[in-house]
């Protein structure tokens, strides 16, 4: 049997396909994975911005964790987009006993600005980031987070994506407890076209990761295919487009 890695991704669905769950569909799939969900909340948005938002409740978030784990199975876990700090903690308690790689992508504002995560929400992530064998911030969310310091003192290990920072040249970090930082360098691209890129990194990283691939190689991997999805964006809409993730191959 040619058996596909089992990912779960624990996310928001983007109306628009270019972010949250959808994004995650496209990249397992296209990675040779098999895609399941946990849908934490819809939104209504598009390239310009997120006009609306409900969020599900946590015992059908639950539910669909349940449904997936008990009869599919799962090799990896993304988890983006929470939507409020009792679905963060229900997903807390229903991981804490999995012996899988976790990727949390700590979803707090989207690409065109729109809050995404409130202040009880971001606290409840302690938790997450615990259990994950890697968080994912961003520039901003970093910050928030407590900075290196903070993250580094508390164990934890994370990427630090540099994709917000300025400069021509784009530069993450991966700090591991215990290990001296592994960095990545790569030209920047240019383009408006960046809608879905945390979430297609932390999605392409749990594939490879159920795969068997080492988290270094998982993270370079993941890496190329952002970027070759970025260098594919279809043009669409008026503001933060979405890649081409269709395109990579």
């Amino acid at each position: 049997m040619n058996q596909a890695p089992r990912i779960l991704s624990i996310a928001g669905s983007d109306s628009s396909g270019g972010a949250g769950i959808q994004a995650d569909i496209k990249t397992v799939t296209l990675l040779g994975g098999y895609a399941m969900t946990a849908i934490t909340a819809i939104t209504a948005q598009n390239t310009k911005g997120v006009t609306a938002v409900e969020t599900l409740s946590a015992a059908m978030v639950a539910a669909q964790i349940d449904a997936c784990i008990s009869d599919i199975g799962v090799d990896a876990i993304k988890i983006g987009m929470l939507g409020s700090a009792e679905i963060a903690h229900m997903v807390a308690d229903r991981l804490a006993g999995l012996d899988l790689p976790v990727i949390f992508d700590p979803v707090m504002v989207s690409t065109a600005g729109s809050v995404l995560a409130d202040a009880d929400t971001v606290a409840a992530f302690e938790r997450l980031m615990a259990i994950a064998c890697l968080t994912t911030p961003n520039v901003d969310e970093l910050a928030a987070l407590g900075g290196d310091e903070v993250l580094m003192a508390k164990g934890i290990g994370y990427i630090a994506k540099g994709g917000d920072a300025p400069g021509e040249t784009v530069i993450d970090r991966l700090v591991l407890p215990g290990q001296e930082p592994q960095i990545w360098t790569a030209p920047r691209i240019e383009t408006r076209h960046t809608h879905g890129t945390g979430c297609t990194l932390s999605s392409a990283i749990a594939t490879f990761l159920g795969q068997g691939a080492p988290l270094a190689e998982a993270i370079e991997d993941a890496r190329d295919f952002v970027r070759a999805a970025l260098l594919a964006a279809p043009g669409f809409g008026e503001g933060h487009g979405p890649m081409g993730h269709h395109a990579v191959r």
